[in-house]
C-alpha cells in the first residue's frame, strides 16, 4: 500500500527548496482526513500558488496503480468556494493544512474559513435561496435534451441527463439549507436526506431517476423533481419577511424610465407598432416587478409564473399590452398619459421625490446645492 503522507512529504519538501515564494498553501482533504481511505485511495490534496511560477509545481501522477493529482485552487477560486459559490466548499472547510507560505497567507485562509462558517446566519439567508434557484436553472439545459432527443435517445444517455439534473439539485438544495456537502460521488443521497428543507417525494424520484429501465419514466422523475424544488424554494422564500420601502427599490426609478414613456409616446403617435410592442410590454412588466419588490422587498423570484404582477392590477395600473393594436393606437397613448399621471402620484405618496426641472436654470439651482 502507498504511503501518500509520503508522497506529500516529497512534494512539500521539494516546494520548500524551489518555491518557497511561489506557493501560499498547500492541504489535504477527503477521505484519508475523514478517516475512510480504502488500499485504492489516493490523496485528495492541493495547493494555492502564490505567483504565476508557483502553478508550474502541479502534477497528476501514478504510484503503484494510485492515482495522484496535485492540482491548484487561486484564491479567487478558493474565495467562491467559501462563498458557496463553487461545488467544492468543504475542500476549504474541512482540509488540513501541510505547508503555509507565511502568517498572512495563513490568516487569508483562516477568514476563508470564517465566511464558510457564517453561511448558515439568518443575514445570508436570501441569498443562498436566490442561489439556490439560479443554480435549478441548470436543470432545465437537460430536461429540454430529454424532451427533444425523444424515442431516439437510448436509456443510456437518458441515465446521464439525469445524473446531471440530480446532481444539480442536491447542490441547489444545500445552498437552500445554508450548508455544504463533505463527500461527494456516491454519497450525496446520504447527506440530502439529513437535510431538513428537501421534496417530500425526493427518495422516490431519484430510485426512478437510478433504477428504471423506462426512459419515460425517467424524464417524468426529473421533471417532478425540479418542479418540487422550485416549489420549496419559493415557500422558504415567501417565509422570509421583507422590508416594504419603495424608497429603496425606486428612488430615481422613474426619472430612467420616463424615456422610454416618452419613447411610447413617439411610437404612438407615429404608428410605429414594432416599438409600440416592445417598449409597452417591457414598461408595464419592469414596473410589475418594481413593484413587487418595493412591497415586499424582494425581486420576484426567476421561476415566478406571473403572481408578482399582483400589485400593479391591484393598484390599477393600466394594461398597456392588451392594448396593442397596430389599427389603433389612440386607447394605448392615452393609457401611457394614465400610467405617467397615476404613477407620479403614488410614488409621491409614498415619499419618493422626482428630480423633474422646468428649466436648465431650475436644474442648476437644484444641482449645486447637493454639494
Amino acid at each position: 500500500m502507498v504511503d501518500v503522507f509520503a508522497v506529500a512529504d516529497v512534494i512539500v519538501k521539494h516546494i520548500k527548496t524551489h518555491y518557497p515564494q511561489d506557493v501560499a498553501i498547500v492541504g489535504y482533504y477527503g477521505s484519508y482526513l475523514q478517516g475512510r481511505a480504502t488500499e485504492r485511495s489516493d490523496l485528495d490534496f492541493f495547493f494555492i500558488p502564490a505567483t504565476p511560477r508557483g502553478k508550474q509545481v502541479e502534477l497528476q501522477f501514478i504510484i503503484d496503480g494510485i492515482s495522484f493529482d496535485f492540482w491548484p485552487i487561486g484564491w479567487d477560486r478558493a474565495e467562491r468556494m467559501s462563498a458557496s459559490e463553487d461545488w467544492s466548499t468543504t475542500i476549504i472547510a474541512d482540509c488540513e493544512l501541510l505547508y503555509v507560505r507565511s502568517d498572512e497567507d495563513l490568516a487569508k485562509f483562516m477568514k476563508l474559513r470564517e465566511t464558510i462558517s457564517s453561511m448558515g446566519e439568518p443575514s445570508n439567508t436570501l441569498t443562498l435561496i436566490n442561489r439556490a434557484e439560479v443554480v435549478v436553472r441548470d436543470c432545465f439545459t437537460s430536461l429540454i435534451k430529454l424532451r427533444f432527443a425523444g424515442d431516439s435517445m437510448d436509456l443510456s444517455f437518458c441515465r446521464i441527463l439525469a445524473q446531471e439534473i440530480a446532481a444539480t439539485i442536491f447542490k441547489s438544495l444545500a445552498l437552500l439549507n445554508q450548508t455544504y456537502y463533505t463527500r461527494s460521488w456516491g454519497h450525496y443521497r446520504e447527506q440530502v436526506n439529513n437535510l431538513p428543507i428537501k421534496p417530500d417525494q425526493l427518495d422516490l424520484y431519484l430510485d426512478t431517476m437510478m433504477f428504471s429501465h423506462s426512459k419515460d419514466e425517467i424524464m417524468t422523475a426529473c421533471e417532478k423533481l425540479t418542479v418540487d424544488t422550485l416549489h420549496i424554494i419559493s415557500e422558504r422564500r415567501n417565509k422570509l419577511k421583507g422590508l416594504r420601502s419603495y424608497h429603496t427599490w425606486m428612488k430615481g426609478y422613474y426619472e430612467e424610465e420616463k424615456g422610454m414613456l416618452n419613447k411610447l409616446l413617439t411610437a404612438c403617435e407615429k404608428g410605429h407598432y414594432e416599438t409600440a410592442f416592445f417598449v409597452a410590454t417591457g414598461l408595464q412588466d419592469g414596473l410589475a416587478r418594481i413593484l413587487y419588490a418595493a412591497e415586499t422587498g424582494r425581486w420576484p423570484a426567476i421561476f415566478d409564473l406571473g403572481e408578482y404582477r399582483e400589485y400593479y392590477h391591484r393598484f390599477s395600473y393600466p394594461d398597456l399590452t392588451a392594448l396593442l393594436d397596430p389599427e389603433d393606437f389612440e386607447p394605448l397613448r392615452i393609457a401611457v398619459l394614465q400610467l405617467i399621471e397615476q404613477l407620479e402620484n403614488h410614488l409621491r405618496t409614498e415619499g419618493v421625490s422626482l428630480n423633474q426641472f422646468d428649466s436648465v436654470a431650475d436644474f442648476e439651482s437644484f444641482y449645486v446645492s447637493r454639494i
